[in-house]
């Protein structure tokens, strides 16, 4: 079993940053793809950015693109969510995920982090 703890969250200016960290533990992540996901009030939880698990190759939705960095510490345990400036539009719980046995599905999530932006 992998558990996943996400930080870092908080309130912060539109134009602002926050940097979000997951920590895992139980079993290594260092194989695994991990990903964020957010969801806002009243929305469906949607996907943010995912990194492989030798941090080669990152993806991101459209709408953070530029903005947002996702990265790794495999020696940590850790992955990380840059976020720079940041949009009202952006505010949402945060979750960190680790792919599962199944490529594409993602079997481990964490509680989540509420990031807020305010205008």
């Amino acid at each position: 079993q992998v558990q996943l703890v996400e930080s870092g969250g908080g309130l912060v200016q539109a134009g602002g940053s926050l940097r979000l960290s997951c920590a895992a533990s139980g079993r290594t992540i260092s194989s695994k793809t991990m990903a964020w996901f957010r969801q806002a009030p009243g929305k469906e939880r949607e996907f943010v950015a995912r990194i492989t698990w030798s941090g080669i190759t990152t993806n991101y939705a459209d709408s953070v693109k530029g903005r947002f960095t996702i990265s790794r510490d495999n020696l940590k345990n850790t992955v990380y969510l840059e976020m720079n400036s940041l949009k009202p539009e952006d505010t949402a719980v945060y979750y960190c995920a680790a792919e599962g046995a199944t490529t594409g599905r993602y079997a481990y999530w964490g509680q989540g982090t509420q990031v807020t932006v305010s205008s």
